[in-house]
């Protein structure tokens, strides 16, 4: 089967991850027992010493802090969900998420994982080898989001939009046209019941245009011929509250950088660097 090369977008993630788990739990910002069962042990190795070295941090000053601070808000924002009596999750663009394996779902909650075909047979084989068989309480869909329509796959697939549910959109949005992105948020307020919600991070457009130089930018385009991503999409600083609203959302929830370096970065995780440049963004239905 031919890899798909943004599976190495995804691979890096899950050992930013992986490599922050295994710290001890008062110095660490996330958890994810299973991050680093989803990539070869050479690449884990590579990339980890990369990281564990702080040539990572040299060369990108406070992204893999704004990384594993990205995958705790999410998490607690998940159980937040949870705790209030979620009914149904869906992770778009999953790529190596192992939040369908990781949380303690009620019985009965439906979740669905939704990725590019080629991406999601990846992630198949991963999930195969690691729990020895493809778990019944997850439902895979495959689509291309800026050439597929959301709602044909979704629906077809058993997606009750009279349930309570979680959109999870995580490192994915930049990477998307205009077109696509709106026709997600589209998607999410028109088949959502009351109370339903969607989180995402976002670029800043400044930084997306080069008006705000980052190291982490000019590298990942530097080498997007690996990963097959070009960087497409952004929003305006200070403004996703407006352009959620514009787009049937009742209320936004936007965390900066100041806002998760005073959440999670305390105590012994207090030198911390965490990058500005980018948000995370809850717009309830």
């Amino acid at each position: 089967m031919r890899k798909n090369r943004s599976s190495l977008t995804a691979a890096g993630i899950a050992i930013a991850r992986a490599v922050e788990s295994e710290k001890p739990a008062d110095e660490r910002i996330c958890y994810d027992s299973y991050a680093r069962q989803f990539v070869p042990g050479w690449m884990y190795l590579l990339i980890g010493f990369f990281i564990k070295s702080g040539y990572a941090e040299m060369r990108g000053p406070g992204v893999n802090g704004f990384l594993v601070a990205r995958e705790r808000y999410i998490d607690d924002v998940l159980q937040n969900f949870l705790d209030e009596g979620l009914h149904q999750l869906v992770i778009l663009g999953a790529g190596y998420d192992s939040r369908a394996y990781r949380f303690d779902f009620p019985e009965g909650v439906k979740i669905f994982e939704v990725d590019h075909p080629d991406t999601q047979a990846d992630k198949l084989e991963k999930v195969r080898s690691i729990f020895g068989k493809i778990p019944e309480h997850v439902t895979y869909v495959s689509v291309d989001f800026n050439t597929q329509h959301l709602s044909e796959r979704l629906l077809s697939s058993g997606y009750d939009p009279s349930l309570l549910t979680l959109f999870i959109w995580q490192g994915v949005t930049m990477y998307l046209t205009p077109e696509g992105v709106d026709a997600t948020l589209a998607f999410v307020t028109k088949n959502s019941t009351v109370g339903s919600a969607i989180i995402f991070d976002y670029v800043y457009q400044a930084v997306l245009d080069g008006i705000q130089q980052q190291s982490e930018i000019s590298n990942m385009r530097r080498y997007r011929f690996m990963s097959g991503e070009e960087l497409t999409f952004g929003i305006p600083e200070s403004t996703v509250g407006k352009f959620l609203r514009a787009r049937g959302f009742q209320q936004v929830k936007n965390a900066t950088k100041e806002e998760l370096k005073a959440a999670y970065f305390i105590g012994k995780k207090a030198g911390r660097a965490v990058i500005g440049g980018y948000g995370i963004v809850i717009g309830w239905v």
